[in-house]
């Protein structure tokens, strides 16, 4: 009993001593197809270097200053629906990686049978006298097939399913974001909708007070009727606009409410006015390489790639011998009452080799792995160009979306001043209702305007953040440590052929 068993541990051992060679092309990360520097940004590489850090302790309840929009924020971080399917997601690609990996090791298992067999006397070996009827049972411990993975085949398939449990680790982080900022950017928008309704039925109640005092000239024969009908037309386009304004406000709080993932909670703490505090004034910007390890779509896409490498090396591994071994130990008898008794020892060992000789389908897997592999450094090459594009975007609206914020305030103030001056000469008869019209249309468009740019510019500012991929208070050590504890038993197999 004690040989077969040596023989089967000593098969064993070799298979693991073998095992974990690898075929796939060493990984070199791509060069970043980007400037050193963004435009807008004339710093010293000690400032670039300074503002990295400071982004880095920006977390994104300190960039936002309003108290109900970050209660909305953890409403949706529970209750959105694209959260919840990107959860589950890291939780399926982590039980494929486990299954890649399982294969790595051999399955052992326990069972038994037995086998009834009459056979006609003319097929019995030892003659016609012999018994008719045969039987055998067993009973052990099996090894179902086990490749010995010579060629890290089995290796790279499970480096290749790790790498995209990453991925989709980082893809999910890149949800989370994209929720909150779009949690953000529906609350500014209803919230702008609101300023804009509020604007809106002052501008009507002011309209009403001129068509009242229309009205009263027109009847003592001060005012010409062309100068009522003119003060009615602007009042009933100042209430098509009002209807329009709820009609908004209604369709942002529905979007809001729909990447919520519920409806909006009654007890959420006061907002602070709609201006410019709602968001933190200046944001530090740092060095564009700063992205290659803040933002997780490009360490996704890096994943993806590396993904990509170690599926090229199961491709190459495909040209090479498969062997397997199935085995089992046990016990074996005529009888099952006998079946356990000693000296009934079993044992069965299969060793398969299988070698590829005219097969194009393999050689069309290893060209199919290249190409992917090619295209994969593409994408990860475009996704980091795309993100310099996403901050270099934002940083030019943060260059000139303040100025054109402080033209517009000057324009408002001399708009209302215009009105303030067109009521007068009007009311003294020195200039027609006309000018009271272009004033009151002025006044009202500036400062419509004005609250859109306003909008514009915040969003503005949340894109530059959300670009710069910085601040959002998700803890990275996890995957790094994951990964880093990948890599230590990766490196404890026994070593290369």
């Amino acid at each position: 009993m004690g040989a077969p068993f040596s023989l089967k541990l000593s098969t064993l051992g070799a298979a693991l001593v073998l095992a974990g060679c690898s075929l796939a092309p060493t990984y070199e990360q791509p060069e970043a197809p980007i400037p050193g520097e963004y435009p807008q940004v004339g710093a010293s590489e000690t400032e670039l270097a300074q503002a990295d850090s400071e982004f880095n302790e920006l977390d994104w309840d300190q960039f936002f200053n309003d108290p109900q929009l970050k209660e909305l924020i953890d409403v949706a971080l529970e209750n959105n629906r694209d959260v919840r399917i990107a959860l589950d997601r890291v939780l399926e690609a982590q039980a494929q990686f486990g299954i890649a990996r399982s294969d790595q090791f051999p399955a052992f298992g326990i069972g038994g049978s037995g086998e009834v067999t009459r056979m006609p006397s003319e097929m019995r070996i030892a003659g016609p006298e012999s018994p008719a009827i045969s039987r055998t049972f067993q009973a052990g411990v099996g090894m179902t097939a086990f490749e010995l993975d010579f060629f890290g085949r089995l290796k790279n398939l499970s480096e290749s399913a790790f790498q995209q449990f990453l991925a989709t680790a980082e893809s999910q982080r890149t949800v989370q974001i994209n929720v909150i900022a779009a949690v953000a950017e529906s609350y500014l928008r209803w919230r702008a909708a609101q300023t804009m309704l509020q604007l809106t039925e002052q501008t009507e109640k002011s309209r009403r007070e001129t068509l009242n005092l229309v009205t009263h000239l027109y009847e003592v024969g001060t005012a010409s009727a062309l100068d009522l009908e003119q003060a009615r037309l602007q009042l009933d386009t100042v209430r098509a606009d009002l209807k329009e304004m709820q009609r908004q406000l209604s369709l942002a709080k529905n979007a809001l409410e729909l990447v919520l993932g519920t409806s909006m909670p009654d007890d959420l703490p006061e907002s602070i006015e709609f201006s410019q505090d709602q968001i933190i004034s200046s944001i530090p910007v740092g060095l564009p390489s700063s992205l290659l390890v803040r933002r997780p779509d490009i360490r996704a896409a890096e994943h993806q790639l590396k993904a990509a490498y170690a599926n090229v090396g199961a491709a190459r591994a495909a040209f090479f011998p498969q062997i397997s071994l199935t085995g089992l130990f046990g016990l074996a008898s005529p009888s099952f009452s006998r079946l356990f008794r000693s000296g009934n020892d079993f044992w069965q060992y299969s060793p398969q080799i299988t070698m590829p000789l005219f097969s194009g389908g393999v050689e069309g897997a290893y060209d199919l792995a290249k190409a992917r592999q090619n295209i994969a450094v593409s994408e990860y090459e475009k996704t980091i160009q795309t993100a310099f594009k996403e901050v270099a975007d934002a940083l030019a609206g943060e260059a000139t979306y303040q100025e054109q914020l402080d033209a517009m305030r000057a324009m408002e103030r001399s708009a209302a001043e215009s009105l303030r001056l067109a009521n007068l000469r009007y009311e003294t008869g020195i200039d027609s209702f006309l000018q009271v019209q272009t004033a009151e249309v002025n006044l009202y468009g500036t400062q419509l305007q004005f609250v859109q740019i306003g909008l514009e510019s915040l969003l503005n500012r949340l894109n530059l953040y959300k670009a710069l991929g910085g601040g959002w208070n998700f803890d990275q050590d996890t995957l790094e440590a994951l990964e880093a504890q990948h890599r230590e038993s990766q490196d404890a197999q026994p070593s290369q052929i």
